[in-house]
C-alpha cells in the first residue's frame, strides 16, 4: 500500500469511527484548515489555490449549515444558522476583494465554536453532559 493510500484509509476510518460531535469537530478543523490555505494563497498571489481553497471552506460551512435542524433546534440552532451565514459572506468577500481580514473574522467565529464544541466532546465523553436523542415514534 503506497503512503497515499494508507492516509486516506486512516482518514476513512477515523471518520467512520468518530462520534457525531466528532465529526462537527473535523469539520470544523477542516474548514479553518481551507481557511488558512486561502490566506496564505492570497499572500502569495495563487488566485486558483486561494479560489479553491476558500470555496472548500464555504462548502463545509454550507454543509454544516445543512445539518442544521431548525424546528427541533431552537434558538442554538437558529444562532448557528446565523453564525454560518455570516461566515460564509465573509468568505465571499474576502475571496472576491483579495482582503484577508473578513478570513481572519471567519477563522475566529468558526475557531470559537469549534473550542465549544471540544469541551462539549469533552463533557459527553466523561459522562457530566448526556447528549439527548431525537424522540423515536414508539417513544412519543
Amino acid at each position: 500500500m503506497t503512503q497515499g493510500r494508507f492516509v486516506q484509509e486512516y482518514q476513512k476510518n477515523a471518520v467512520v469511527g468518530a462520534s457525531p460531535l466528532q465529526l462537527v469537530i473535523m469539520l470544523y478543523d477542516g474548514a479553518l484548515r481551507a481557511m488558512e490555505l486561502g490566506k496564505q494563497a492570497m499572500s502569495q498571489k495563487d488566485l486558483e489555490r486561494q479560489n479553491s481553497s476558500i470555496q472548500k471552506a464555504q462548502k463545509i460551512v454550507l454543509e454544516l449549515t445543512a445539518c442544521l435542524d431548525l424546528s427541533l433546534g431552537g434558538d442554538v440552532a437558529k444562532n448557528l444558522f446565523a453564525l454560518y451565514t455570516y461566515v460564509v459572506e465573509q468568505l465571499v468577500e474576502a475571496n472576491v476583494q483579495d482582503k484577508p481580514e473578513p478570513i481572519d473574522r471567519a477563522i475566529k467565529v468558526i475557531s470559537d465554536l469549534r473550542e465549544s464544541w471540544v469541551e462539549l466532546e469533552r463533557r459527553v465523553s466523561t459522562g457530566e453532559v448526556v447528549v439527548p436523542t431525537k424522540p423515536t415514534a414508539a417513544a412519543a
